[in-house]
C-alpha cells in the first residue's frame, strides 16, 4: 500500500498462472478474477490492469491467443476496470494474468491480521477447485463439474468485498487462493496471534467433488500439508477426503472473513441476500501450541 498525505491510498497485486481448462476464453476471465481478489480481499476497489502474458512461439492458435486476452478484457470490463496495456513474451509454457492497481480507505483496510477471539469465521465460496483443476489435466473430470468449477472460479468476489467493507464488526479478511484454506487461515492465526478452529463439516465443497478427490491429488496439496501440517491439530474423526480439501490449493477462491459473532449471522445473511454462498466454518480462539484446529 502506498498513501497520499490527506487522501486515499494505492494498493498494487499481481498474480498469472499457467491455464487449468481447456478453452481459452474461460482461462482468460479465469485468470482476471483470480488477480483482481487480491485487491478485494483488502477492501479496495481495482481500477487498472496491466496484462501480462507467455505463449509459446509455436503450437497455438493466434485465435486461442485473442480468446484469453478477449476473456480477461470482458471479466475486466464486467469489474469496471481499465486495461491499459500489458507485456507478453515467449516461453514453452502459457501464462497469463494481470498486475492491478486499485484504490483504498487507509482509514478502512482488511488484512489478515486482525482475528480476535471470540470471532466467527465465514467463506464465501465452496472449495475444490484445486482437484477439479487436476482431474482436468487427466481426464477425469465430467462435464457437470468442470461447469460448476468455472463458473464459480470466473465470479469476481466485488459484491462481497462491497458489503464487508462496510461492516465494522469484520476484523481480518484474506482471499483463498494457493495455499488452500489451510494455509490462509494458519496465515491468519499467526498474523493475529489467535488460533484459528475449522469444523470440516461446515466446509462447503463443490458438488461431485468428493466423489473424485482421493484420485485428484494436486501437488500443490502435498506442499500445503508439508508445509502447515506442523502447525496444525487434526481432531480423531475428521474424515481423510474433508481434511484433504481443507489443503487443496484454489484458483480465485471465495473470501475469508474473520467477524464479531454477535454479527456473523446478519452478516452472512446479507452475503446471501446478495447472491453470495457464505457459510459459517469455524471459530476464532485464544492462542494455544497451535495455530489451526481441525475438528
Amino acid at each position: 500500500m502506498y498513501a497520499w498525505d490527506g487522501g486515499s491510498a494505492l494498493v498494487q497485486t499481481v498474480d498469472f498462472f499457467t491455464p487449468i481448462v481447456d478453452d481459452p476464453y474461460l482461462y482468460g476471465q479465469i485468470a482476471a478474477a483470480n488477480s483482481l481478489s487480491d485487491v478485494y480481499a483488502m477492501g479496495g476497489r481495482p481500477l487498472t490492469a496491466l496484462a501480462i502474458a507467455a505463449f509459446p512461439q509455436d503450437g497455438l492458435h493466434t485465435d486461442d491467443i485473442a480468446q484469453i486476452f478477449r476473456g480477461g478484457f470482458d471479466k475486466l470490463r464486467e469489474a469496471g476496470v481499465a486495461l491499459l496495456g500489458g507485456h507478453t513474451v515467449q516461453d514453452k509454457e502459457i501464462k497469463f494474468g494481470y498486475s492491478v492497481t486499485g484504490a483504498i480507505d487507509p482509514k478502512r483496510i482488511l488484512t489478515n491480521t486482525g482475528a480476535r477471539p471470540g470471532d466467527r469465521l465465514i467463506l464465501t465460496k465452496p472449495l475444490g477447485t484445486g482437484i477439479v483443476g487436476t482431474a482436468i489435466k487427466f481426464g477425469r473430470a465430467p462435464q457437470d463439474l468442470i461447469d460448476r468449477a468455472v463458473a464459480q472460479m470466473r465470479t469476481l468476489n466485488k459484491a462481497a468485498a462491497e458489503i464487508l467493507i462496510g461492516d465494522h464488526h469484520v476484523h481480518a479478511c484474506t482471499d483463498i487462493t494457493g495455499f488452500g484454506l489451510a494455509g490462509h487461515a494458519f496465515e491468519m492465526a499467526a498474523g493475529s496471534k489467535v488460533t484459528i478452529e475449522i469444523d470440516s463439516n461446515s466446509i462447503p465443497i463443490i458438488a461431485g467433488v468428493l466423489e473424485i478427490a482421493s484420485q485428484n491429488k494436486s501437488g500443490g496439496m502435498n506442499t500445503n500439508k508439508d508445509h502447515f501440517m506442523p502447525g496444525t491439530l487434526i481432531r480423531a474423526g475428521v474424515p481423510d477426503d474433508r481434511r484433504d480439501i481443507i489443503f487443496d490449493p484454489q484458483t480465485s477462491g471465495g473470501l475469508f472473513v474473520s467477524v464479531s459473532a454477535a454479527a456473523a449471522s446478519e452478516l452472512a445473511k446479507r452475503l446471501e441476500d446478495a447472491g453470495i454462498q457464505a457459510s459459517l466454518v469455524g471459530n476464532v480462539k485464544a492462542k494455544n501450541a497451535y495455530e489451526l484446529e481441525i475438528g
